[in-house]
């Protein structure tokens, strides 16, 4: 597929990319060679292969579900700025 230099300055503006009208063709062919790399990848025969989490094989670390109270609020508000009665303080903004 060819992207024409229309194209690449709509995908620029969508993407909020500046780009100068002389560097417009090569962002075309930039992309053009993307799209072509991605019809390659259509091609190769993924049948039987499941989907990997990770290029390694390898279980995620889990922790029981357990209900707590938490139990860490005087180390939270010890990194707040202002804090009263036990809640995070913040200066009033709305009037």
């Amino acid at each position: 597929m060819s992207i024409d230099i229309d194209t690449a300055r709509k995908v620029a503006h969508l993407a909020r990319i500046a780009v100068d009208e002389a560097d417009l063709p090569a962002l075309a062919g930039e992309l053009s060679q993307i799209l072509t790399f991605m019809e390659q990848l259509n091609e190769v025969d993924v049948e039987g292969v499941e989907p990997m989490t990770s290029v390694t094989p390898m279980r995620l670390k889990r922790r029981d579900d357990v209900v707590t109270d938490g139990g860490y609020q005087d180390q939270i508000l010890s990194n707040a700025p202002d804090a009263r009665e036990g809640f995070f303080a913040v200066p009033k903004v709305v009037e």
